[in-house]
C-alpha cells in the first residue's frame, strides 16, 4: 500500500510530548523493509505517524533498538547537523507538488535530538542539487526508552511555501538508518529497490492525503 492518511488535529502541542493523545488519531506506518525490498529483521523495524494542524506538520517515529546506537557523543541540537545520515537517524522526504516530485524536502532527526533539513531537486539526467542553506525552522525531539528510540519533528507550513487543503495529496517516503559498517541497515516505508542504498528516488514516493474526520 503506497497511500496513507495524514490526520488533522485542532490543537498544537509540544514536539517532545510523545504520549500526546493526538497521536492515537494517526495511521500507523510500518517501516519493515530494507530499501532493496527485502524484509528487515524484526528488531530493526520502526513505525511512524503523521498529523497536521492549521500551523504545522507533525511526524513521530518509534524504532526498536536491540543493538548499540550509532550516534554523536557530543550532539549539538542548536543548529543543523551535517552528514547526520551517516549515523542512526529517521528521515522523511516530502514533495508538496504531487506533479513535481523531483522537487522535495528532506528532514532528519537522530536519537540524540540532532536534526537536519535540506531542499532538493533532481535535475534532468539524474544530478541531485541540494540546498543546505535552506532553513525550515523545524523543531525536533528525541528520547531513548529502554529498547526503543522515539523521535519527532514539527514543521511549520512556511517551510514548504504552502499549506495543504483538506483532501490534498502530497508525495513522500519515510526511512530509518541503523547500524554501521557492513551491517548498516537502510529501511523504508516504500522500498526504492536501487542496486545500492539510495533513498532519493521520487518515483518510489507514496501518497500523503491530508484528511479531516475520516476516523
Amino acid at each position: 500500500m503506497n497511500r496513507l492518511d495524514v490526520s488533522y488535529i485542532s490543537t498544537d502541542f509540544e514536539i517532545n510530548d510523545f504520549q500526546n493523545e493526538a497521536w492515537q488519531k494517526s495511521q500507523k506506518i510500518k517501516l519493515n523493509y530494507y530499501w532493496s525490498g527485502v524484509s528487515s529483521e524484526t528488531e530493526r523495524r520502526a513505525v511512524s505517524w503523521l498529523l497536521w494542524s492549521e500551523n504545522a506538520l507533525y511526524i513521530k517515529f518509534e524504532g526498536l533498538q536491540e543493538e548499540p546506537l550509532v550516534i554523536n557523543n557530543k550532539p549539538n541540537i542548536t543548529e543543523k547537523a551535517t552528514k547526520l545520515w551517516e549515523r542512526d537517524v529517521f528521515e522523511i522526504f516530502i514533495a508538496p507538488d504531487s506533479e513535481k516530485t523531483n522537487r522535495y524536502f528532506e528532514f532528519e532527526v537522530a536519537p540524540t535530538g540532532e536534526w537536519l533539513d535540506i531542499k532538493l531537486e533532481i535535475l534532468p539526467g539524474g544530478e541531485r542539487r541540494a540546498d543546505f542553506e535552506y532553513s525550515s525552522g523545524m523543531e525536533a525531539g528525541a528520547c531513548i526508552n529502554g529498547n526503543k528510540v522515539l523521535a519527532a519533528m514539527k514543521i511549520n507550513w512556511q517551510a514548504f511555501g504552502k499549506k495543504p487543503r483538506t483532501g490534498e495529496i502530497w508525495r513522500g517516503n519515510l526511512f530509518r538508518c541503523i547500524g554501521a559498517g557492513e551491517n548498516r541497515g537502510y529501511l523504508a516505508w516504500l522500498p526504492t529497490k536501487t542496486k545500492i542504498p539510495n533513498f532519493h528516488v521520487p518515483e518510489a514516493f507514496g501518497y500523503f492525503e491530508f484528511i479531516k474526520n475520516r476516523r
